[in-house]
């Protein structure tokens, strides 16, 4: 944050204010947000720091410490580009008629890039967050994640759901959400993790299928919920499934079948960490993972190794899976506080042997929402 600041001073006149954006993960809930179901999203403590001032125009001039790279644009020509400037664009644009003015910003990232971290939901939402601070425009917080998602679908073209804005903009210390993605109510969960820690691993690779893929998994579940005649997968159950499984056809009734699976796995996930139930919750990672990877068929070798060798080391890693869109990305884990050193020693040395790459670890607190320092 010092640097931040002190850079700030370096580039622009004023003082400025300071805000904090996390990135996030998610426990459980994988693939369930555009089906209207349940997840379990946390912020962390790997976050966007921001330096912002007010200048008096109408021109927005940024300065991205970690690309060494500045850009600027004004309220008379905010036009969808190829730069990572486009998600503050967005952002801007998407305040629509109410008054926000120039700012001067300076901002870096603790966020690893391509870890599936969330670290442009982290950018529109803290910037969000500060202009509506700045110029006391009286949005809430949904109504900033609202804005960053629109800055991703209109600017940057990814059609995401709201969960990682949601997740950055309202995230506790030491707590999970259990967000209904049909009604956006929330619940505020504490992690009772006891012994456990969140250990990301990161297989440092990410392969080119997943757009199209993630498409066709979209694909096969609106076609499960026309077949139904119901309004999303949400509605559905194994039993209706298991009745329509010839109508359904082999891929689609596969496909629906680990989505009505994942929504029930997540809000039985909720009543274990309430409980501190760690090992029982762990188990139903595993279960997702082995669900993402046979039946819903978004994993990879790489992410399959990782979790092979997580339960290798069950006593010791109660939990395991992919997490993220799929094919690439990372594992999350939760392992015993006492032997985090053995696992990353461990798994470093198997997944190198067999990948020739080295893994990157994270070891993760849960952390608030974007706040202003």
């Amino acid at each position: 944050m010092k640097t931040i600041k002190e850079v700030f001073s370096e580039k622009f006149k004023g003082t400025p204010l300071m805000f904090i954006a996390p990135g996030r993960i998610n426990l459980i809930g994988e693939h369930t947000d555009y089906n209207e179901g349940f997840v379990m999203p946390a912020a962390i403590n790997y976050h966007i720091t921001f330096a912002i001032a007010p200048n008096g125009t109408d021109s927005f001039n940024f300065y991205a410490v970690d690309y060494n790279e500045t850009a600027s644009f004004d309220l008379s020509s905010i036009k969808a580009g190829d730069s990572w400037v486009n998600y503050l664009m967005g952002v801007i644009d998407g305040f629509s008629d109410l008054r926000a003015r120039g700012v001067d910003c300076v901002f870096g990232s603790t966020i690893p890039v391509g870890a599936g971290l969330s670290s442009s939901a982290a950018l529109c939402c803290g910037f969000g967050f500060a202009i509506n601070d700045i110029f006391k425009l009286g949005l809430d917080r949904l109504q900033l994640a609202k804005i960053g998602q629109y800055s991703e679908h209109e600017f940057a073209g990814v059609q995401c759901g709201i969960m990682d804005q949601f997740a950055s903009l309202h995230g506790k210390k030491n707590s999970v959400l259990l967000l209904d993605c049909r009604s956006l109510e929330y619940e505020t969960v504490a992690a009772n993790l006891g012994d456990y820690r969140i250990l990301l691993i990161d297989t440092k690779v990410k392969h080119s299928l997943a757009s199209t893929e993630y498409n066709d998994r979209r694909a096969s579940c609106e076609a499960g919920v026309k077949i139904l005649k119901i309004n999303s997968l949400r509605d559905a159950t194994r039993t209706m499934l298991d009745q329509h499984q010839d109508e359904l056809g082999e891929e689609v009734y596969v496909k629906c079948s680990y989505v009505v699976d994942e929504i029930a796995r997540t809000k039985k996930a909720a009543e274990l960490l309430k409980s501190g139930d760690i090992e029982k919750f762990g188990s139903l990672l595993y279960e997702t993972h082995w669900g993402l990877s046979k039946q819903y068929d978004v994993s990879c070798e790489e992410l399959d190794v990782l979790v092979s060798l997580a339960e290798e080391q069950k006593d010791l890693v109660v939990g395991a899976r992919m997490m993220g869109g799929g094919f690439g990305g990372c594992t999350i884990n939760l392992v015993h506080h006492s032997k985090v050193d053995f696992i990353k020693g461990y798994v470093h040395e198997e997944y190198f042997a067999t990948f020739r790459k080295e893994p990157d670890f994270y070891l993760v607190n849960l952390s608030d929402g974007v706040h202003k320092e």
